[in-house]
């Protein structure tokens, strides 16, 4: 252990010897059960008192998460609300500012109710999302998320301004008696140099270093989280960015829907954030050389490339916005998950797995991540944090929990957005083959897989070889009967390209 947190020593070996939240004799009626008990009917208890003193005075809890974003603060809330004593931190409290993490799927929407945290997509003028819109050169074709059974109500996404709903989610981790939210930037992680255990989280405050510690530390700390580096086996991949703009009373095609803009450039994505407010985002892969600044640049390939291409009802919306020059970019990158086996950590949200935004999934994968650690990591199931054995036991079987919703989503993702900025004849034969399957009517499944209402990789599987299949019978029937050799040699290559499209991140998947 560094010199530096020689002063900490005695104070942490009392505390993490002491457990205030447990009872080995009955973890059903533990202190830890009986302060949820409380929570749940509003008061605090005498043992929550002393476990907000500890985060207050020796900065020590159950848990200390990086990062007060979407899966920060709903784990906080959800762990608090079991009475483990939280501690979050936060490099800045300011409402955040993005142009992704706008859009919610219904799986996600589906898990914060089961979170209890449905209110906080009230009062942000959020817009509902039935389904989607999709445009593949000037064709159209609609389709709505599908019903559980013909008598339920037909499921939701949400579009809402990213940084108001951050708020609201914050706010619920301030109104949660066992979570303290904290106003520092996390600098790296405090281990333990014999065990590499993790103890907790070194922070700078002000100009002041400081140091915060946990039986368990979360790093949520994003996309670009700089404590992961040497505990993630894998770095992210980037191979194209978004550039969005805020449109104003732009005219949709369809509203209450996402629409997907597709053609000979790559995908563009177009859905409606505020009563005013759509967001646009326009894929421009790496190097490409109409977004080159010896051709004028990003903004001259929106003008000159992607304008054009717009359906004519948001061209005046897009210009406008064009003009006022309100520009910005994002990454879309890719990173496949890793084990959490460190003692002491779990990592979590962008910082553990990203996929291409292009289907909106993150915030459901973020969402449906919480319930299940929440119901893993449960007192009744882990009495005491303190147990490093017992909490990486849960963690490896939240390893494979996860999957059910974010493998679907993860490969779904980077399968579509391959498809959607085909690159190649036998890439846009699939694409081809993928429109028609939609206008055929083979809609729920992937709106269901696309939602993560469905969550099922062998679902998955099938749509996309029923689209691959169908692909090659466009490219046999389509041409004159004389090229029918050629056409069969073309089959060959779409089905191998369709198979090497889908089977790496299918290995990913079930293997990280």
């Amino acid at each position: 252990m560094p010199f530096a947190y020689l002063p900490f020593l005695p104070v942490l070996s009392i505390l993490t010897s002491l457990d205030l939240s447990t009872s080995a004799a009955n973890p059903l009626r533990s202190p830890a059960s009986k302060m949820a008990a409380a929570v749940a009917n509003g008061h605090t208890t005498p043992s929550a008192d002393v476990a907000k003193q500890r985060r207050l005075i020796h900065h020590h809890a159950d848990v200390v998460i990086v990062g007060a974003g979407i899966l920060g603060c709903a784990l906080a809330v959800a762990l608090g609300r079991q009475g483990r004593s939280v501690l979050l931190l936060e490099a800045s409290m300011k409402e955040p500012d993005r142009i992704v993490g706008e859009l919610l799927q219904p799986g996600g929407v589906e898990a914060l109710e089961k979170l209890g945290l449905a209110d906080c997509l009230e009062d942000i003028d959020a817009i509902p999302a039935k389904g989607y819109h999709v445009t593949y050169f000037g064709k159209p074709v609609s389709f709505t998320y599908p019903k559980a059974s013909p008598s339920s109500p037909a499921p939701q996404g949400r579009c809402f301004h990213h940084g108001r709903f951050v708020m609201k989610l914050r706010a619920a981790a301030l109104a949660c008696p066992n979570v303290t939210v904290v106003e520092t930037k996390a600098t790296d992680l405090v281990t333990c140099s014999h065990t590499k255990q993790v103890l907790g989280v070194e922070c700078v405050t002000g100009d002041m270093k400081d140091c915060y510690f946990g039986h368990l530390t979360v790093v949520a700390d994003g996309y670009a989280s700089k404590l992961r580096k040497q505990y993630h086996s894998n770095t992210p991949k980037v191979r194209s960015r978004f550039w969005g703009l805020e449109l104003i009373d732009a005219d949709l095609p369809k509203p209450y829907h996402g629409h997907v803009l597709l053609s000979d450039n790559a995908p563009i994505l177009v859905y409606q954030i505020g009563t005013h407010e759509t967001r646009i985002l326009i894929d421009i892969p790496e190097n490409l050389p109409s977004a080159s600044v010896k051709n004028g640049g990003v903004k001259n390939h929106l003008r000159n490339v992607v304008l054009p291409s717009l359906p004519e009802c948001i061209q005046p919306s897009f210009v406008a916005a064009l003009d006022k020059g309100q520009l910005r970019s994002m990454p879309n990158s890719y990173l496949p998950s890793t084990p959490n086996k460190t003692p002491g950590l779990v990592i979590l949200g962008d910082a553990l797995n990203m996929r291409h935004p292009l289907t909106g999934g993150g915030m459901t994968v973020a969402f449906n991540d919480v319930v299940v650690l929440r119901d893993l990591l449960s007192p009744e199931k882990v009495p005491s944090l303190a147990n490093h054995e017992r909490v990486l036991q849960q963690l490896s079987s939240f390893r494979w929990q996860r999957k059910k919703t974010c493998s679907v989503i993860n490969i779904l993702a980077q399968a579509l957005y391959a498809l959607f900025a085909a690159k190649d004849e036998n890439m846009r034969a699939l694409q081809r083959g993928c429109f028609r399957y939609f206008e055929l009517g083979m809609t729920s499944g992937p709106i269901g897989l696309l939602g993560g209402l469905i969550k099922k990789p062998d679902v998955l599987f099938w749509h996309f070889f029923s689209v691959a299949f169908l692909s090659l019978w466009l490219v046999i029937t389509e041409p004159p009967f004389y090229k029918l050799p050629l056409a069969l040699l073309k089959c060959i290559m779409v089905f191998w390209t369709a198979c090497v499209v889908i089977f790496p991140y299918m290995l990913i998947e079930a293997f990280c």
